[in-house]
């Protein structure tokens, strides 16, 4: 479950729901393609500064100092949904900058360092388009009701993300050690078969991501709420992508 979409964000102020105007699924959709722009505009850059830059450096300052941003406006967005409205937008621009440079670098790795030549051209492009494709997918899934979103779906989510937070935390605190980690975190079976179960648990948060929307449309949230249920659902697909990313690169690098 998204921490960032959850009951007690929806729990505004009671005068919020006087406003004019209430928050709408497609206007929440609309806000989130909006930001999609706002983060492939940005990706694009640092994306041609790690090609194209004098100063190999460059695209490194702007791609840590992306992350960083994010990260901090996220938390500002997160305990303040108010602010979406003006800092989803500088929070897309500066994710933006991170996956670029991130997915720029994961697209060298596969590169002949004597003849510039990629062994995989397409890694980027399947990382978004598998992206995009898993989000229509789980859209499709939720308004059909295939799969009911209720409080044991969404317990065992949290379980399962709570595990994988666990899961990264302990493996960080391990290579502070010089602990080898490579079974887990190279190209292995056991590594592949891990980051598989931890794509599917960024797509069913998908469904979360949703049901918090809509059910927000309905109880006739406030207009700035759009733009809130957009941040928080983008935050699932810049995790989906990168796992994604990762799976692909594992999966690429024993060919």
């Amino acid at each position: 479950m998204n921490p960032t979409l959850n009951e007690k964000v929806f729990r505004v102020s009671r005068e919020d729901y006087y406003e004019t105007q209430s928050m709408t699924v497609k206007g929440t959709a609309l806000k989130t393609l909006l930001l999609l722009g706002f983060i492939v505009f940005a990706a694009t850059t640092t994306w041609r500064m790690y090609y194209q830059a004098t100063n190999p450096n460059s695209y490194t300052i702007w791609t840590w100092g992306g992350a960083i941003v994010a990260f901090i406006l996220a938390l500002l967005i997160s305990f303040k949904p108010k602010r979406a409205r003006i800092l989803s937008p500088i929070y897309a621009v500066a994710e933006g900058l991170f996956l670029g440079g991130v997915s720029a670098m994961y697209n060298n790795i596969f590169a002949n360092p004597q003849t510039g030549e990629n062994a995989f051209p397409n890694l980027i492009s399947s990382a978004v388009i598998i992206t995009i494709l898993c989000a229509i997918v789980m859209a499709i899934i939720y308004s059909q009701r295939i799969i009911k979103v209720n409080g044991k779906f969404t317990k065992i989510l949290s379980v399962a993300l709570i595990s994988i937070l666990a899961f990264y935390l302990i493996g960080f605190i391990l290579s502070l050690f010089k602990v080898d980690l490579s079974l887990i975190y190279g190209n292995s079976l056991l590594s592949i078969a891990i980051n598989i179960v931890i794509v599917l648990v960024a797509a069913f948060s998908l469904l979360t991501d949703y049901h918090f929307i809509e059910e927000a449309s309905l109880q006739g949230a406030p207009k700035y709420m759009e733009w809130y249920g957009a941040f928080g659902l983008i935050v699932t697909l810049v995790w989906l992508y990168l796992e994604i990313l990762k799976l692909l690169s594992k999966i690429n690098s024993r060919n």
